[in-house]
């Protein structure tokens, strides 16, 4: 009797769909910024080897693809708050569930892959650094420039959880 209550309860509640989508904004979204911030780390220890007094202006290229972590982790609290995870779960439908998990998908998405293609423009930066300090302004603006399309992601995520669903 209790299985089947607690069966019923895991298919009827979308919630459950919705914590999945959170997991994988978070989880994506993360696991893409700690590949990026690696491998841009490996090439600012590097080059900080060599030029120690570059190391500040490295720090920041490596710096940039952690963000899209940032924005995975800010679309998982938005809906674990739309869905009550901090005050009691809400019994939100299967239709529900599966809409905020479908809105999570956008900076799951750009935000791992994103991560990585701006680690690789930060690294190409830093040698470029590494070469000629005084353009390391023009190597933030190139790496930055891949962080629009986790913006873009972070708010069709955004406008999805808040908009797209009401419950």
């Amino acid at each position: 009797m209790v299985t089947e209550t607690v069966q019923q309860i895991m298919f009827t509640n979308g919630a459950y769909l919705a914590l999945l989508g959170a997991a994988l904004a978070v989880g994506l979204a993360g696991v893409g910024s700690a590949i990026g911030v690696g491998k841009a780390g490996q090439a600012a220890a590097a080059i900080t080897a060599e030029k120690p007094d570059l190391f500040s202006k490295l720090l920041v290229l490596q710096l940039l693809p952690a963000t899209q972590g940032l924005y995975g982790f800010l679309i998982s609290i938005l809906v674990a708050l739309k869905i009550g995870v901090f005050s009691g779960m809400s019994v939100i439908s299967l239709d529900q569930g599966m809409q905020l998990c479908m809105a999570c998908l956008p900076i799951a998405i750009t935000g791992f892959f994103s991560a990585i293609y701006q680690s690789k423009v930060a690294v190409a930066g830093m040698q470029m650094t590494a070469k000629r300090p005084e353009l390391s302004g023009r190597a933030i603006i190139m790496t930055v420039t891949v962080e629009l399309y986790a913006i873009f992601g972070l708010l069709v995520s955004f406008l999805a959880v808040q908009l797209g669903v009401i419950i």
